[in-house]
């Protein structure tokens, strides 16, 4: 991922990189009256050094090891922000709890799912992306998202 992060002597009360994911989070607060706090710095920095797809259950698991005090509905609340101000994406792949991704600066892709072991693959193929425009210029449909999931059997899960 190529966006800028926090250096990780900084305290959360230094000034974070414009354009970083700390400033982000900061000024969606600060627009609603609501403060930053130490739990939810340490939150944004956990999530951001976990790759792939979290539930909001392995996030706080990782807390406890940073908090041992942080609760469940503290991390559950602060990924919730973190969807609604741009940082965090919510999955949901049919299965299991909601996973989250990393959204910031991040380009689009899509993801096979296996239904067996829950296994997630992320791709990107632009010959899919440009299909899928035409079929909406073909409506006449004005194309704001969309989400490409392919549920199977990942190549361990594949019955022989």
């Amino acid at each position: 991922m190529a966006t800028r992060r926090m250096n990780a002597t900084a305290k959360s009360s230094d000034q974070p990189l414009p354009g970083s994911e700390l400033e982000v989070l900061r000024r969606y607060l600060s627009e609603r009256g609501l403060k930053m706090t130490t739990q939810r710095d340490r939150i944004l920095e956990v999530f951001l050094r976990t790759s792939g797809h979290v539930t909001a259950e392995q996030l706080y698991e990782r807390m406890k090891q940073v908090d041992p005090g942080i609760g469940f509905t503290t991390v559950y609340r602060t990924l919730r922000v973190l969807c609604e101000c741009g940082l965090a994406q919510e999955r949901n792949f049919g299965h299991g709890p909601a996973r989250y991704e990393h959204a910031f600066s991040r380009r689009h892709h899509d993801h096979l799912v296996c239904v067996k072991c829950g296994r997630i693959i992320e791709f990107e193929n632009d010959a899919i992306e440009t299909i899928q425009r035409q079929v909406a210029d073909t409506h006449r449909f004005t194309l704001l998202d969309h989400r490409h999931e392919l549920y199977g059997h990942c190549e361990f899960c594949r019955p022989a």
